[in-house]
């Protein structure tokens, strides 16, 4: 594949900012790094102080595929992705089929692969065809290559299914990844209870609903000696019972997605109840979504995920309270939140957020892949490169993605990634900026 020389950046390994400003990669991986480097048979990329980081990971997005590919499908998801930053993705496995046996997880592998963009990584169901009844099979899931185990779109149906699941996988085979929610409190939902449930007269989704089953799952976690991961936390309420579970010693661990920190309940009154701002869990209150930030600056939260929900602007562009959940966000979603912070956190140091974004995020995932997220002499040379000074305006016309809706469409964001390497070859990059 040849060298490839990073001349002229601020590098970030995945924790810091490095004093070094060169990077030197050889065919798949990351040969040395430091600073004026030269080599003659390298091709040159000159930073400019540009930021170069270890590629994105992102733990939880939606593609669709199977069964839904008219929204999003491998491909098109792995190509958003790169354009995005991202160079590794989650797939979520609420599929139609769903995936539940080793041979989907398979055939999610293979067609990440055939798409040449960003590395696609499956999850298998917690349940056999995801209904809840019956666990599936774990651990051959596991062999064929899923990274996580998740009902995701619904908790697991019941605390002995979980328990059981909590058991099957101990420490050694891939995370639980739980979505809380207790559905009875959810059911019939349109957006969070409170103000924006109030003046609006649409059912309310009370923080209760994910408080109760966070409580579940830290309860089964401590009976059983588990591991569990709640994605998409969004109220106060269950960060301050992940923090106490952390505290005792337990393995629980989170994630928040970027729409969670950068919006709150407001946006749905202020957008006039638009559809594009509908998603589960709902947006919160401002007190809520302050407190996502001091749980990124706690530790609390581990990593910071899209939850990337695709839908035809056929299904999305309806009243509020007959459109479907969800937020496609990957080709914005890094510039939404790097905007956001330096205007409303501009103290909040950004190494913080990239480290939520990049060996945060790897060090959940089993071993074999925990080597990502990190920029070091023998790493994958998995790079995303962040001008800071770049702004653009969000136009979902010219997204690789298949989805045509998100709630920053058309809105100027500043510090956007430029381009994106995995294993040393380039997959996306920014026509007007490099």
């Amino acid at each position: 594949m040849g060298k490839i020389l990073f001349s002229g950046f601020k590098i970030f390994n995945g924790t810091e900012f490095l004093k070094d400003d060169s990077l030197l990669v050889e065919d798949e991986k990351v040969v040395k790094i430091g600073s004026g480097l030269t080599c003659s048979d390298a091709e040159l990329v000159e930073g400019g102080g540009k930021i170069l980081s270890p590629g994105f990971i992102d733990l939880h997005a939606h593609f669709r595929d199977p069964g839904g590919e008219w929204n999003e499908d491998i491909s098109s998801g792995a190509n958003a992705g790169a354009a995005g930053g991202f160079t590794t993705l989650v797939a979520m496995p609420n599929t139609k089929p769903a995936i539940s046996e080793p041979s989907l997880v398979e055939y999610v592998l293979s067609h990440g692969k055939a798409a040449k963009a960003s590395r696609i990584l499956p999850a298998g169901c917690v349940s056999k065809d995801r209904e809840g009844k019956e666990m599936a099979e774990l651990l051959k899931m596991a062999e064929a290559g899923a990274v996580f185990f998740t009902d995701d779109g619904a908790p697991v149906a019941t605390s002995n299914l979980l328990r059981l699941a909590l058991l099957y996988t101990g420490k050694d085979e891939p995370r639980i990844m739980e979505h809380p929610e207790e559905v009875s409190l959810f059911k019939g939902g349109q957006v969070h209870e409170g103000r924006v449930s109030a003046l609006s007269g649409l059912k309310g989704i009370p923080v209760a609903s994910e408080e109760i089953d966070v409580a579940r799952g830290i309860a089964l976690t401590r009976e059983t000696g588990g591991r569990i991961h709640f994605t998409h936390i969004s109220s106060k309420g269950a960060l301050g019972l992940i923090r106490q579970a952390k505290k005792e010693g337990l393995d629980v661990t989170c994630d928040t997605t970027f729409h969670h920190l950068t919006l709150n309940e407001n946006a749905v009154i202020n957008s006039g109840y638009n559809s594009r701002y509908k998603v589960n869990p709902p947006l919160r209150s401002a007190g809520d979504q302050a407190a996502l930030w001091e749980g990124l600056q706690d530790g609390t939260i581990n990593a910071i995920v899209t939850d990337h929900a695709p839908w035809h602007m056929d299904e999305k562009d309806e009243p509020f309270q007959e459109a479907p959940f969800g937020i496609a966000s990957l080709e914005c979603a890094v510039a939404v939140l790097l905007d956001y912070k330096e205007k409303n956190y501009p103290n909040i140091p950004l190494e913080l957020l990239l480290t939520k974004m990049t060996s945060s995020p790897a060090s959940l995932l089993p071993e074999k892949w925990q080597t990502l997220g990190r920029l070091d002499e023998g790493s994958f040379a998995d790079i995303t490169i962040i001008d800071k000074e770049r702004t653009r305006i969000v136009d979902c016309q010219t997204w690789k993605s298949k989805a045509r809706c998100c709630p920053w469409e058309g809105i100027a964001l500043t510090a956007w990634p430029v381009a994106t390497y995995v294993e040393g070859r380039k997959i996306w990059e920014d026509d007007e900026e490099l």
